[in-house]
């Protein structure tokens, strides 16, 4: 089981926390610069309203109005890029919800090692691949401590934390975003919506010889014509008749992890397609060796098969129900 679940695992658990310490400093960046701009438009207001000691005449209170319209200005600014700041941390807090809840359900962190196409040393391959990067291990710090010149009434100040945490918002966006690619990859999701859990895997009785023999996946039973959807995004590698399979397809997630779908009546997508997870790639049928409409799924780790409900159990499948 531990094998399983760790083969098809990009997700790690310390990759998790990593991103929502992140989190929790761009919450904690978003409080302090509310602040900041706060305390701006307090300073504007009561410059504003302040009568002014220097009564030369005009000409001081139209350089005054100058200064003032200039800095509602700046705080409209400010206001409009703190606007766009917001909706971007509560997209982030859900995107790093839905990953810890999905990392909370792996048993092992440990990931499938990547296998290079020409064969050689995995880790080679990820050095000659990843671009340089390096320089002491130091925690995160807030944006309003790395402002060279802070200043509570400084509009320049104040847009330098903005920019400050927008670029942190970017850093952290990334990395989550990386995150959902891997999960997107993970065969986890029921790939035929209504069907129910017929022949388990592994040594049964064949259902022709009455003797017995290893399934190499599972039966889901539905009704012909019931959708097939793909249980992860990735590019199809065949699609067509495959012996006692019948009508086939399968489908390359990366990393390792195909997955097989068999006996459709129908056949939607192409050899060297991509798909997305939950994508319609089929019908459910009863071609090749079959005693009625079923999909018969199989998930293979570098060629050989697993079970698959190890993996449609980390997405709420319960093969006994």
């Amino acid at each position: 089981m531990s094998s399983i679940l760790g083969a098809g695992s990009q997700l790690s658990s310390g990759e998790i926390r990593f991103v929502t310490r992140r989190r929790a400093l761009t919450m904690a960046i978003a409080a302090g610069l509310g602040a900041s701009v706060v305390s701006l438009a307090a300073g504007v207001a009561l410059g504003f309203h302040l009568p002014a000691r220097d009564a030369a005449g005009l000409s001081n209170r139209v350089e005054h109005r100058l200064e003032h319209d200039y800095a509602i200005d700046q705080l409209g600014k400010l206001n409009a890029t703190l606007a766009q700041i917001e909706p971007r941390i509560e997209r982030l807090t859900s995107q790093v919800g839905s990953l810890r809840n999905f990392d909370a359900r792996l048993n092992t962190p440990k990931a499938l090692p990547r296998v290079p196409a020409n064969g050689g040393n995995p880790a080679d391959q990820d050095t000659a691949d990843a671009d340089g990067e390096g320089g002491p291990s130091l925690p995160p710090r807030p944006c309003v401590e790395l402002n060279a010149r802070p200043s509570r009434g400084d509009a320049a100040s104040t847009q330098q934390q903005l920019d400050c945490m927008n670029a942190t918002l970017s850093a952290l966006e990334h990395e989550t975003d990386l995150h959902e690619v891997a999960l997107s990859a993970f065969p986890g999701r029921m790939p035929a919506e209504g069907a129910r859990f017929g022949s388990p895997f592994g040594n049964r009785i064949d259902p022709f010889t009455h003797r017995l023999s290893f399934h190499p996946g599972v039966d889901l039973v539905a009704t012909t014509g019931t959708p097939i959807l793909a249980a992860a995004g990735g590019r199809v590698i065949f699609a067509g008749p495959k012996g006692g399979y019948g009508n086939a397809i399968e489908i390359d997630h990366g990393n390792g992890l195909i997955t097989r779908y068999g006996h459709a009546s129908r056949i939607l997508v192409h050899e060297g397609e991509l798909v997305l997870p939950q994508q319609h790639v089929a019908d459910i049928g009863s071609t090749g060796r079959s005693t009625g409409p079923h999909l018969h799924f199989e998930v293979l780790v570098n060629g050989a098969p697993v079970d698959p409900t190890a993996y449609l159990a980390l997405f709420g499948a319960n093969p006994h129900g």
